[in-house]
């Protein structure tokens, strides 16, 4: 077997190998937070400070497109400026590659790196043909460009190996559950980057978890003092309501990308407090 295919160790976006097996699983059953109505509060009021994030209005679309037209999500108040003129649906592979050159990055410089990439490699064939110091200089504007290159072509191997073609439409067909087995199998793809592709490209009711999003929710107080990434993973996956994650995930991302107070990176001990008042957000916090 080539060892192209197997999992390995290293991983760009997690220290943990495997994504967390379900999102019914519940790591802190005694934690009650966040409530439906804390969850749709934040968004409300995330979405009135900040509007929705304009890179994100595609996807979203995208999502309303396939549901039912009944659905609560479907449903959900309109967005102003919802229409951004982009109606061509990326494709899951594209989706992929892309989140895993926005690890470790700005979200500048990982957009520069897929445009080089797609400008030197028009096809993804180009990209499986090509030597892998020429896909490193492709990227390199994006940080950690060997490491990225290698998951690059590990994906593609593996696709090409098992698939006999470089496409990971197939996933649409597949339960969550086998989504994220399959994912998860490629080198360098950990937890949070199998959980945007499922939110972003494949229209799934998914929670990813970022820095900016686990600082968050620790500082107004959704999870113990005492969570991981993935035990957090877990549990807002089990308490956000689905109507709900798309939108909130997003804003989350985007208010955390701005306020320093809920990331205060470098003093993760501390919490967001009701005196913290130029932050909407402080608003939500449980003082011990």
């Amino acid at each position: 077997m080539q060892k192209t295919c197997k999992r390995k160790q290293l991983q760009l976006d997690g220290r943990s190998q495997k994504s967390p097996k379900s999102t019914t699983e519940e790591p802190y059953p005694c934690h009650h937070r966040p409530t439906a109505e804390e969850c749709r509060v934040v968004r409300d009021e995330l979405l009135a400070l900040h509007g929705f994030p304009p890179e994100f209005l595609k996807y979203r679309r995208h999502r309303l497109m396939k549901m039912e037209p009944f659905s609560n999500e479907a449903q959900a108040e309109p967005l102003i400026n919802s229409d951004d003129g982009d109606h061509k649906e990326e494709s899951v592979l594209d989706g992929l590659i892309k989140i895993v050159l926005s690890q470790n990055t700005t979200e500048l410089n990982s957009q520069k790196a897929f445009a080089s990439l797609k400008s030197v490699f028009p096809t993804w064939e180009d990209v499986y043909a090509a030597e892998t110091k020429s896909l490193e200089n492709a990227i390199r504007c994006g940080g950690l460009a060997p490491r990225k290159a290698s998951c690059i072509k590990n994906v593609l191997s593996c696709l090409h190996e098992r698939k006999g073609k470089l496409c990971l439409e197939y996933l649409r067909d597949l339960s969550v559950d086998e989504m994220k087995s399959e994912l998860s199998n490629f080198k360098g793809v950990g937890p949070k980057t199998v959980a945007c592709v499922l939110m972003f490209n494949l229209q799934q009711d998914d929670f990813p978890v970022d820095t900016h999003v686990f600082e968050i929710a620790r500082a107004i107080g959704w999870v113990p003092a005492v969570a991981d990434r993935n035990k957090t993973y877990l549990h807002l996956n089990r308490r956000i309501p689905n109507e709900l994650k798309f939108d909130l995930n997003c804003l989350l991302y985007t208010h955390g990308k701005l306020c320093r107070k809920c990331t205060m990176k470098g003093s993760s001990q501390k919490k967001l407090t009701s005196k913290d008042c130029s932050c909407p957000l402080s608003v939500n916090v449980v003082e011990g």
